[in-house]
């Protein structure tokens, strides 16, 4: 039998540990454990309860132990810009604060008191969005210095948790430049900028990349979960793991890895940090092997999501989408504005939206999915033009990764919106890319090029044609 691997991929609302193997050069994959997240108040804060996070990544693990498929090696990849503060003690201070807390608000402001958003962005080639590690830090110089003068350490929310499990405090390049501190130039901390904004040197943890071997499980940990592994940082970012396993041979290829967020773009070996670019908020996120993952983000299906909490009762996602395809409700909100990012009631934000614009208000759960779904593929549709003329290529298909894949009505809408032809799946990218940098680090996948033709080889992949 050959060899297991295992990708704990945690999102925003479930985290998953997906054990994988090669078998005749295809990858097979098995879930083993899947828990809930979501964000909890403490304190008054929208935080992530790192315990029961970290004690739901050890009860996954004792379930391989009881399978008797003990990997070789783990790694943990989640969402971007949050993380844990240490002090001298390797103990954690105040809360993991999510990005949806609105400690934010108006640091973007103090951030341009000293560097300008242009020059910034000149720096760092990262979009603006107000929940940046950049900005959170600055909520924290400003309303609880306590909290930064006392911190010895600080680690991203997927390095906290391999900290946990191996002991060794270090920093994942494709994580670390969501958070918009990374220089694009020499791949590390921009540490004139970081001293420029007064937060402390001190706690920015030395730069890895996927691949790394951090080490192996605690003693700790090796009791609790039965078994010893390597810890390998996979592309620990969400995104970065998830475009591993776009299954194309083309180094041009357009891609959406479609989830809580939709994340549209294309690679590109030397990030663009032109004011066009920044025009068109375009960010270039750190890549494998130091590709830039040149996208945008887009707010995804949390629209959706929400509505299904809201008003949506038992009904799955696949019910939800048949009962939009039906509705022939012509109103298109703007996806990415940011009264979307929060709002107490999703339902009637995008009703206010339409009625305000002037557009007919969608009645019920059918139409008001209808108007999120059509919003969407017009909004793939406008990104795929930015990108053409900034990159000066011309796309021809698009692969949609991830859970979204799933979403037909969305996929249908989309080739119809853009005009190219939609390549769906695979549904699990995000843990099988994950996985694959683990097995391109053991040698039994070649590299980039040979894990995306295992991924097209292992995986179902569905055509949408406009």
């Amino acid at each position: 039998m050959n060899p297991y691997y295992l990708a704990i991929d945690i999102g925003a609302s479930s985290g998953r540990h997906i054990l994988a193997h090669l078998e005749d050069g295809k990858m097979v994959l098995e879930e083993v454990h899947r828990f809930p997240n979501g964000m909890v108040e403490k304190d008054g804060e929208n935080s992530w309860d790192v315990d029961e996070l970290f004690a739901q990544i050890k009860l996954g693990m004792k379930k391989c132990a009881q399978l008797g498929k003990i990997p070789v090696s783990v790694g943990v990849d989640t969402w971007g810009v949050d993380f844990v503060l240490l002090d001298g003690n390797g103990e954690r201070i105040g809360n993991a604060v999510a990005y949806r807390d609105g400690r934010t608000k108006g640091m973007d402001e103090e951030v341009y008191k000293i560097i300008s958003e242009r020059d910034l962005y000149a720096r760092t080639g990262i979009q603006k969005a107000i929940f940046n590690t950049i900005y959170q830090l600055m909520a924290l110089k400003v309303r609880k210095p306590e909290q930064l003068a006392k911190a010895e350490v600080m680690l991203l929310m997927p390095d906290y948790f391999h900290y946990m499990l191996s002991g060794v405090a270090a920093t994942e390049y494709t994580e670390a430049t969501t958070g918009q501190m990374v220089s694009p130039e020499t791949k590390d901390w921009d540490m004139e900028l970081i001293e420029k904004l007064g937060y402390p040197k001190r706690i920015f943890q030395k730069m890895v990349t996927p691949g790394t071997v951090l080490g192996e499980l605690t003693a700790e940990v090796q009791k609790e979960v039965g078994f010893n592994c390597k810890v390998v940082e996979p592309a620990t970012h969400d995104t970065g793991s998830a475009v591993i396993a776009v299954p194309t041979d083309s180094d041009d290829a357009l891609y959406i890895s479609s989830g809580t967020w939709s994340l549209m773009g294309t690679e590109i070996l030397k990030a663009d940090c032109s004011p066009e670019s920044m025009a068109n908020n375009l960010t270039n996120e750190g890549g494998y092997d130091y590709r830039f993952r040149y996208l945008k983000n887009i707010m995804g299906l949390w629209m959706i999501q929400s509505v299904k909490k809201e008003i949506g009762g038992d009904l799955g996602y696949g019910e939800i989408c048949e009962m939009a395809s039906r509705c022939a409700i012509p109103s298109i909100v703007d996806c990415n504005d940011d009264r979307f990012l929060a709002p107490a009631n999703m339902t009637e934000e995008v009703r206010s939206a339409c009625r305000e614009s002037g557009q007919q208000v969608p009645e019920g759960l059918a139409e008001v999915a209808s108007v999120i779904y059509n919003s969407l593929a017009q909004c793939y549709a406008q990104t795929i033009k930015q990108l053409e003329s900034m990159t000066g290529k011309k796309y021809d298909r698009i692969h949609i990764v991830g859970g979204g894949s799933n979403a037909e009505y969305l996929n249908r809408l989309t080739a119809k919106a853009t005009g190219i032809p939609v390549y769906a799946g695979p549904t699990e990218a995000t843990a099988i890319g994950n996985v694959a940098a683990q097995m391109m680090t053991a040698g039994e996948l070649a590299g980039l090029k040979a894990a995306r033709a295992c991924v097209f080889d292992s995986f179902p992949i569905t055509q949408y044609q406009p």
